[in-house]
């Protein structure tokens, strides 16, 4: 049967094509699709409204900044720096300020002579000693006392007493009093030094007296030399300070602040190194290596100082000792003597069963002597630091230990070998003394058939028996005070040690200012407070008026405002604010800022940008 075929052929084209017209209205709605999402996504247009708001909210935050937080930031770090005179800061560091002279007054007192006469020995013995005298900042200027009877006839006239007042004016800031006194006949001129008070007597013969009508005589060659000799370890001393500090903090080139010249001549600096190379020079090796030794031994100076007396002992005997009257009776006068230059407080204390310091080998026998021996070599560990209460801090100056050691009854008498001493000094820190004191013996013992018993230690220690040891500390804190060893008078030493102290007081200042000077120019970072300033001043005014009173002559005026120089020179440059920021370096700063500032200025510089790049596009 054949089979019928129903399909048109016509009817499989319009399929065809009605198929292709379906895809691309399926293609042409997808496009619409995606441009509609796309027309989306893209933001509307900024109105001028929202446009003036971020303009006004960006403008707002960074007129806050620069108006408010800048100001603010700026006023809370800024470094305060008080204006320091450094210029004469430098000046007096370099040693062009002042130039520390002595002048001694030299009152000379002959009643035996004539008026003229008396005139003519003391310029022919003023011209002899400027001759011998070869160190210009110290010289002796001699004057002519004044007769009693013309004194007291001058004061009666100006309606004042004729005694007491004149008297004090006369010998106020006379370093010595030569009284010229008649001798034997055909003697040579000789001379003593009272040993406590500061006059020389000088015995001479009639026919040694000058005539007016030669310039040059034995007598005032004598008296010359003698005043030469008196006052020759001063001058010394004097010049080793002098040389010593200024070759230790002068700088021939300091630097200065922009704008400050120096008003100095150059030629001051090549001045003062030549007056430093000559001071070297004119001393001794081997004096200046004793002024060394000497300088290192003493204490630094101090207004006051706190006497420690310690006794000592390895048993139980001494227990007690009158110290108290013995300081006052042995020590006080020597005390009241130095309260112009240094105050000093007392306290003493006892320790039994003081041990050796284990450093120290046990003392040693010897039988020839019949002595125990320390060895020298164990003298520097005696003291027992670990156990025995000597406190370097008590009071409110520098600490001087004393220290009164009695050794045990088995090992008395004890000594130092080799030459057998009882005594050392220690460094600017104090003394020790070893004392062997008297040892009774006791009442014979019953119960001994022998009829003997051993000597004992004393159980107490009175005052006669502390002399010894008391003279000994006395001599020790005259060298820790720097107190000079010469002449044997003890109140021109104390005379000598004013002046010594008023000029290293006043180097000392010197320098101190001369350190904050440099290290204000060097750390220009660091706050300098008002009361830095302040001290500067007040240190400087005093430097002032204590070399004015050096030229004049008033050496305990000196010494009183180169203590307050000092002291506030010290003050100004140890100021704890100032101290704080010397180790403060930039470095710190960046750490502390930038985690601050990095997360607020980050977006503030990024909203300013994209503001900036709109306006430029809308031009």
């Amino acid at each position: 049967m054949p089979v019928e075929h129903d399909d048109d052929p016509d009817e499989g084209l319009e399929e065809e094509g009605d198929q292709d017209a379906s895809e691309a209205l399926d293609d042409t709605s997808e496009a619409n699709i995606v441009s509609q999402v796309a027309a989306k996504r893209e933001p509307p247009p900024e109105s001028p409204e929202s446009i003036c708001i971020r303009t006004f909210v960006i403008l707002s935050c960074w007129a806050l900044v620069v108006f408010l937080g800048l100001p603010i930031w700026w006023k809370t770090t800024t470094i305060y720096r008080a204006n320091l005179p450094l210029q004469q800061m430098m000046e007096w560091a370099d040693g062009k300020a002042c130039r520390p002279v002595f002048p001694l007054r030299i009152s000379i007192e002959a009643p035996l002579l004539q008026q003229q006469e008396a005139q003519h020995l003391v310029r022919t013995t003023q011209h002899a000693l400027d001759d011998l005298n070869e160190f210009s900042a110290h010289h002796l200027r001699l004057q002519l006392s004044q007769p009693p009877t013309a004194r007291n006839a001058s004061m009666t006239s100006k309606g004042l007493p004729s005694e007491g007042i004149y008297v004090q004016e006369e010998q106020a800031d006379v370093a010595l009093v030569v009284r010229l006194r008649s001798g034997d006949a055909g003697s040579t001129p000789s001379a003593e030094l009272q040993q406590y008070s500061p006059t020389l007597d000088v015995f001479y013969a009639p026919n040694q007296i000058p005539s007016t009508s030669v310039s040059s005589s034995p007598l005032a060659s004598f008296i010359a030399n003698k005043l030469q000799e008196i006052f020759a370890e001063e001058q010394a001393i004097i010049a080793y300070i002098l040389s010593a500090s200024n070759s230790g903090y002068t700088s021939p080139q300091s630097p200065l602040p922009a704008g400050q010249t120096s008003q100095t001549p150059q030629s001051s600096s090549a001045l003062s190194r030549e007056q430093r190379s000559s001071l070297i020079k004119s001393l001794p090796a081997d004096l200046a290596d004793s002024l060394a030794r000497r300088t290192t031994r003493s204490l630094k100076y101090s207004p006051t100082y706190h006497l420690t007396f310690s006794l000592f002992t390895p048993s139980a005997a001494p227990s007690s000792w009158e110290i108290s009257s013995a300081i006052s009776d042995y020590l006080t006068p020597l005390l009241d003597s130095l309260s112009p230059i240094s105050n000093f407080t007392i306290d003493t204390q006892v320790q039994l069963y003081a041990s050796f310091s284990p450093s120290v080998q046990d003392p040693t026998y010897d039988p020839s002597q019949n002595i125990w021996t320390l060895r020298r070599e164990d003298l520097s560990g005696f003291i027992n630091a670990a156990e025995w209460p000597l406190s370097p801090s008590i009071g409110i100056g520098p600490t001087v230990n004393f220290v009164l050691y009695v050794p045990s009854q088995s090992t008395t008498p004890l000594v130092v070998a080799p030459n057998n001493g009882h005594s050392w000094l220690i460094p600017q820190w104090g003394g020790v003394t070893i004392l062997n004191p008297p040892i009774p013996k006791a009442p014979p013992n019953s119960n001994n058939n022998n009829n003997t018993s051993q000597p004992q230690i004393p159980l107490h220690l009175p005052k006669e028996t502390l002399l010894p040891p008391l003279q000994t500390f006395t001599h020790q804190l005259l060298s820790l005070l720097g107190v000079p060893h010469s002449p044997p008078s003890l109140p021109l030493r104390l005379l000598t040690l004013t002046r010594v102290r008023s000029a290293s007081l006043i180097l000392s200042a010197s320098s101190t200012l001369g350190s904050l000077a440099r290290l204000t120019l060097a750390l220009p970072s660091i706050s300098i407070p008002q009361t830095v300033a302040t001290s500067i001043t007040q240190t400087i005014s005093h430097l002032n008026s204590a070399c004015n009173d050096l030229k004049d002559g008033r050496f305990e005026n000196a010494l009183e405002n180169a203590r307050i120089a000092e002291r506030e020179a010290e003050k100004g440059f140890f100021e704890k604010s100032m101290v704080g920021q010397v180790y403060f370096p930039d470095e710190h700063k960046v750490a502390v800022y930038l985690p601050l500032l990095g997360p607020v200025g980050v977006p503030l510089v990024m909203g300013l940008l994209k503001e900036g790049k709109r306006v430029w596009r809308g031009r």
